[in-house]
């Protein structure tokens, strides 16, 4: 896998979520600048090391 792609939403309580297409990982954040963050930490916690893929696509 050379890529994974967030989808990025706007929660009802405020900040942002972001979830995965075709892997189990989801992460929240009050501003974008801080879910991309996020989203880096939450990719480096799900994959071995070594094993994350390159490209990470926030939509």
């Amino acid at each position: 896998m050379s890529e994974i792609v967030f989808l990025v939403e706007e929660a009802p309580e405020g900040g942002f979520s972001a979830r995965a297409l075709g892997e189990s990982i989801d992460t929240q954040a009050e501003t974008l600048d801080a879910l991309r963050e996020e989203v880096r930490d939450a990719v480096r916690c799900h994959f071995e090391d070594g094993q994350a893929p390159a490209i990470l696509r926030l939509r």
